[in-house]
């Protein structure tokens, strides 16, 4: 019998992918939308899917907006993706046949894309991510940003066999886009909460730059791993800088 689970997205001006996102989703009898000031044509595509239920919030945290996604669930099993993800058909059968155990936590293994591009460098590689929950047992933290699900002792993480694509960034504007949002989310996050100094900022920066490139092979993937590199590298930097300014505040 089909497993009932109901798919969570968060959108906002996603509508590059999101029709082959939700296309990729058509077995699932649930999928919920929640989106948060999408200008595009997100709403548009999205709401032409019979299985699509779309509501909207302002941003919050991710999350946040992601245990707010879950409580419009009507089923009590949740999987979370993202609007630039594209499941497989054969990924979506072995999650609809699986045998869902309430205390397992569902991890599947995700190929991030560069511009179309695979990327095998800088920490892209051997991406593991849970993804599938019940909501009884368990849901998303706080956090503003790099979010996950609470997971304790009690709980069993079960690796499925299929993969996953992310389309990430298509530019290196995108990737300073992105930057630039996530380090602000994490400065405002840990003010106060978190020491931060010049040193540390620069001493992070440059040891993303070292990781990235170096240990994870980013100088034997060209452009793209000079490029990813140096993005991990800022976005290292400018966290601990803008945590250092905000409290000083």
């Amino acid at each position: 019998m089909k497993n009932k689970i109901s798919v969570t997205i968060l959108t906002k001006d996603s509508q590059k992918y999101i029709h082959e996102c939700l296309s990729a989703l058509v077995a699932f009898d649930e999928i919920i939308i929640l989106d948060n000031g999408s200008s595009d044509n997100t709403i548009k595509i999205a709401s032409s899917f019979a299985n699509v239920k779309i509501y909207t919030n302002d941003f919050i945290g991710f999350g946040p907006l992601k245990q707010l996604a879950v409580s419009h669930a009507t089923n009590e099993w949740i999987l979370s993706i993202d609007s630039d993800e594209i499941f497989s058909e054969e990924l979506v059968s072995e999650i609809l046949s699986l045998e869902l155990a309430e205390s397992t936590i569902y991890s599947i293994l995700r190929d991030n894309y560069y511009n179309k591009k695979l990327v095998k460098c800088c920490g892209w590689a051997n991406d593991v991510v849970e993804r599938l929950f019940n909501k009884n047992i368990t849901n998303f933290n706080d956090k503003q940003v790099h979010e996950g699900i609470n997971i304790n002792a009690n709980m069993k993480i079960e690796h499925l066999e299929n993969r996953f694509k992310h389309y990430t960034f298509d530019s290196s504007s995108e990737l300073l886009s992105k930057m630039d949002k996530y380090s602000t989310l994490y400065a405002i996050e840990h003010k106060n909460k978190k020491k931060s100094s010049p040193l540390k900022a620069f001493l992070s920066g440059f040891f993303a730059l070292f990781k990235s490139y170096i240990l994870q092979k980013g100088f034997l993937n060209g452009y793209e791993g000079m490029l990813i590199s140096i993005s991990n590298a800022n976005g290292a930097f400018y966290k601990y800088a803008k945590l250092y300014e905000e409290n000083k505040k």
